[in-house]
């Protein structure tokens, strides 16, 4: 039996999840983006909540088509308001919609979502090397900048929490443990060699 994380217990969406997304570098702006809208829909609740949410959302936020959501009227937010598969938190969906305006802003500007997020670690992922889970902080001081820019930007819901959770989803930093059986896997699949 492998070792993990003791953070995903034995749900098997969470092991799933933790096996195979969480810490991977991403570089897809649409998926970039939908964890913009997923981190933000858990601040208060629990991951594995917004885990079970997951395919739903995505059907709600046709696809997480950045265009598509920036063009929601109040008639989309009614829509969504009335989804029982996704949070129906207002101040919630307003900052996906706010957000993914923001996003298109973002792009225009440096070309991509991914080479905007990812110069907060110049490109590269931490690797942090952390051996057991109180020792993994809820922010950094990169996602204090991160944070702090995105809200100059117009971006909602991305307190420096938010911003780390981001970071540690989309594989911009390492986070595993280092006696977990993906912390050797996400090294290398950031191109870094073994310890």
């Amino acid at each position: 039996m492998c070792k993990r994380c003791g953070w995903c217990g034995d749900d098997p969406l969470y092991v799933a999840y933790h096996d195979h997304d969480w810490g991977v570098p991403v570089h897809d702006d649409r998926k970039l983006f939908e964890m913009f809208v997923l981190e933000a829909a858990q601040a208060g609740l629990s991951w594995l909540t917004i885990l079970r949410k997951r395919e739903n959302y995505r059907k709600a936020f046709e696809g997480f088509d950045m265009q598509r959501v920036a063009g929601y009227t109040d008639a989309d937010v009614a829509r969504l308001l009335a989804d029982p598969g996704i949070v129906r938190n207002r101040l919630k969906i307003g900052a996906a919609i706010k957000n993914a305006r923001a996003a298109l802003d973002v792009m225009e500007e440096f070309g991509s979502l991914d080479s905007y997020l990812w110069r907060f670690v110049d490109g590269v992922p931490l690797q942090n090397a952390r051996k057991s889970l109180a020792e993994i902080p809820a922010r950094t001081h990169e996602s204090d900048l991160m944070s702090k820019d995105l809200k100059k930007r117009g971006f909602s819901f991305v307190g420096s929490t938010i911003c780390y959770a981001l970071m540690q989803s989309v594989g911009m930093v390492n986070d595993h443990l280092v006696d977990c059986f993906r912390y050797e896997e996400t090294r290398r699949l950031s191109g870094l060699m073994p310890l």
